[in-house]
């Protein structure tokens, strides 16, 4: 007896019925669990995309993780009076302001001032091979400590000086007390030494039972060189106060940089420490 053979289906021809899925087979599109509307993956991991993925506060609201440090509204104020004073009386060296005749009136009275010797003596505090050594042992002695970023901030920070100082000096062009030469606004001294004294005391402060100390002749060092500069003659007295002003600036920018790396440290040394 000769079989029917069975008719060959072709792409266009209509079967018999609907593909049934066979038993236990997971579908990769279907609605969620109990046709609740929500999508999800058929191997039960969430979503890709930015709004599943986000991770929600203590309260339940959508947050970043971790939160943007911001600065306080003190040190922006103080920031931006030392940036305001600083252009007022770089404003006022520029255009021949009425503040420059006190000034030099002032620092003509002060120069030659006081015992020599010791006038120079606090002057040479600020000169390069006297502040970047005190500046060099505070980063060796923190490079030992264990830090790394801190002393490549601060070494950027006291390279800040001269990038900043040397431009405002040809800008400026203001003549010295006692000589007729020019560039002498601002204090390149009073800024290397406020900087370099400055920094490494923000370096070692961390280190130290009483940091206020390193602060504290961080200060008297500048002031004792500002105060030989304007005996010996070598600087107006606005040229020293407007050094104060960009170094202040720069300084408060290094704490700020040397506290977020240390923030950063303890969280990561938290993190890595075994809940009881």
């Amino acid at each position: 007896m000769r079989e029917t053979p069975r008719p060959q289906g072709t792409a266009g021809d209509a079967g018999p019925g609907l593909p049934q899925h066979g038993p236990g087979r997971a579908l990769a599109h279907t609605a969620g669990a109990s046709g609740s509307g929500t999508p999800h993956r058929s191997d039960g991991r969430s979503p890709h995309t930015p709004r599943g993925a986000r991770q929600t506060d203590p309260a339940g609201h959508p947050g970043t993780t971790p939160p943007v440090p911001r600065w306080p509204a003190s040190l922006i104020s103080l920031v931006s009076a030392l940036l305001v004073l600083f252009a007022l009386i770089t404003w006022q060296v520029v255009a021949d302001g009425p503040l420059l005749g006190p000034d030099e009136r002032i620092g003509r009275v002060l120069a030659g001032r006081g015992p020599t010797r010791i006038a120079d003596l606090l002057s040479d505090l600020g000169n390069m091979q006297v502040a970047l050594p005190v500046l060099a042992c505070a980063i060796i002695c923190a490079l030992l400590r264990g830090a790394r970023r801190e002393p490549l901030y601060a070494a950027f920070t006291m390279a800040a000086v001269p990038a900043l100082i040397v431009p405002l000096k040809l800008w400026t062009d203001r003549q010295g007390p006692l000589t007729e030469a020019t560039g002498y606004y601002p204090s390149g001294h009073t800024a290397t030494a406020a900087v370099a004294y400055g920094a490494a005391a923000l370096l070692l402060a961390p280190y130290l039972r009483r940091s206020w100390m390193m602060l504290v002749a961080a200060v008297l060092l500048t002031a004792a060189t500002s105060i030989g500069l304007v005996l010996r003659g070598y600087h107006w007295p606005l040229d020293v106060v407007a050094s104060w002003c960009l170094s202040g600036v720069l300084l408060v920018v290094l704490d700020r940089a040397l506290r977020s790396v240390s923030r950063r440290s303890r969280r990561r040394s938290s993190s890595r420490t075994p809940s009881c």
